[in-house]
Parts: structure tokens; sequence; C-alpha cells
């Protein structure tokens, strides 16, 4: 199967390692990985700030590159959302009938990454080591909107070494909402710091999310509160192997940093090794 990847433009630009650890996971499990380089925002923000015909004109260039691809993948339930739900919104309401039938194919092969590794490939191990305190913020987008379910927390089991603590009032939003942050500053402040006060309550190492733009919110007050906890984004840990730690390949900097020469002298790898990862077994390509 080939896969094609949808880096979102705020990855790209400030979240590049989120990508790299996703396509790590990808061709791990056998995938054939493309990356269309013609790639460009999926144009929520400007739906969101009323800009629609732009808006229009992205999702145009989204359908013209991906349209035939076998599946795309994103790392981002935000992004996704807009394809799948607002694309067509934006063909109805700008009376384009061959986008939106071109749209109506397409956003059905579009995902978030982690609902694509479960719901789709059937894959939760996907021979991850971790070994370190987390806790899960599930964001809005992939909460409520493409409703993602359970399949990071899947994941997140699997994964060798960790320790996975529950995110009190987890289903709160973390208060960024894109524009809405700069539109409701003082109510998204307000939530923002009711979270960070249940993250800094699980006395985790780090929050996962699949969305860069909340770990960008909440990774801000937790860096300017000094708290030493990380953030980081789904993919990054489950990018992250024991050799790849060994080898300085995968990992979190201030896991593969800590050990001045390398993370081969980290402590925590001190441990009897972890059995060899078997392929995983993935779903037939007909089922997509």
């Amino acid at each position: 199967m080939r896969v094609s990847l949808f880096i979102p433009c705020y990855v790209d630009t400030l979240f590049p390692q989120a990508g790299i650890a996703m396509t790590r996971v990808l061709e791990r499990l056998g995938l054939e990985v493309d990356f269309p380089e013609e790639q460009t925002c999926c144009g929520q923000m400007h739906f969101n700030t009323g800009y629609q015909q732009e808006a229009l004109t992205l999702a145009r260039r989204f359908v013209e590159i991906f349209e035939g691809s076998d599946a795309v993948v994103a790392p981002s339930a935000s992004c996704v959302g807009m394809v799948r739900e607002f694309y067509r919104y934006l063909a109805n309401e700008h009376g384009d009938p061959e986008l939106l039938e071109r749209v109506t194919r397409l956003a059905p092969r579009t995902f978030e990454f982690s609902e694509f590794l479960v719901d789709r490939l059937g894959v939760e191990d996907v021979g991850a080591y971790f070994p370190h305190r987390v806790t899960y913020h599930p964001t809005c987008h992939s909460l409520r909107g493409i409703r993602v379910g359970d399949a990071p927390y899947r994941l997140l089991r699997a994964v060798r070494g960790i320790e996975l603590v529950p995110l009190p009032d987890a289903q709160s939003c973390c208060g960024f909402g894109g524009t809405f942050a700069v539109k409701n500053s003082a109510t998204s402040s307000a939530m923002l710091s009711d979270k960070v006060a249940n993250v800094l309550t699980t006395r985790a190492e780090y929050c996962v999310a699949v969305d860069n733009s909340c770990l960008m919110q909440i990774g801000g007050a937790l860096s300017r509160g000094k708290t030493g906890v990380r953030t980081l984004h789904l993919a990054e840990v489950l990018a992250s192997t024991d050799q790849g730690l060994r080898e300085g390949l995968t990992g979190p900097p201030d896991v593969l940093a800590s050990t001045g020469e390398g993370p081969a002298e980290d402590p925590a790898l001190a441990h009897e090794p972890t059995p060899a990862h078997e392929p995983a077994t993935i779903r037939p390509e007909a089922e997509l």
C-alpha cells in the first residue's frame, strides 16, 4: 500500500519532528510512504476567519494533489476534520458539484495517524519503547470532530516501558481552538490553566496528544511555569524504540541529550532487551 503524507503547514513549519516520526512508524510497518511536495495548508485558518474563497482554493488544491492516493495520513485530527467535514460544506456553499463529488470520494481515504493505524491497518503494537511516565490529552477535534475514539490509548498501552497515567477531566478542551485563543483570550487562558493543573496532578513527565496545535498551547504554559513537563506528539512516542534510543535515531531530545555521550548511557536503558518486534499483520488494502 502506498500512503501519502499530509503534513499540515504548522507541523511543517514548527513541529517537523512529528511528521518525521510518523514517517518512521509507517515505514517500520512496511508501508510505501509518499510526500507530495506541492502540498500546502488545509485552509482551516482561512475558513475559521471568514475567508471562504481562499479556503475553497486550498480545498481544490488538496483534492488535485491527493485524489490519486491510496490513503492520505496526517499527524493532525484538526486538519483531517477540515478535509472531511468542511470541504464538502465549501463545495456546496459555492455551488461546485464537481469538487463535492471529488471530495466525497477522497474524504473516506483521509485519516488521522492513530485511527489509520488502529482502525484501518488493525495495528496497535508498532514496536515502540518509551520508558517514561505519560499522560494523554484527547484533543477536541480528535474527540468530538473525527471521533478517533480510543485508538491513541490502545497504541500507547502497547508501548513497552511506558507508564500511562489517566489525565483528570481529560475531555475538557485546552482552550486553543486556533483563532479562538485570539478572539477569546481570557476564556482560553482560564481553560488552559485548568488543563495544566490537571496535567501536573498526574506527575507525568510527558503530556501527549495527536495535535501539535494543542500541544503548543499546553507546552507553552508548562514551559513558562518551569514545570519540567514536556509535550510530545503521539507519533514521536510511537517512533521511539530501545534500539533507536541507543543509536540516537529516535526519542525526545531531552532523553537523547541527558547522557552527555549519547543515549546508550541512559540508566533507563539498563534492562534486558525487549523481544524483537514481530512485523504487524496489516489488514488487506481492499478494506480501505
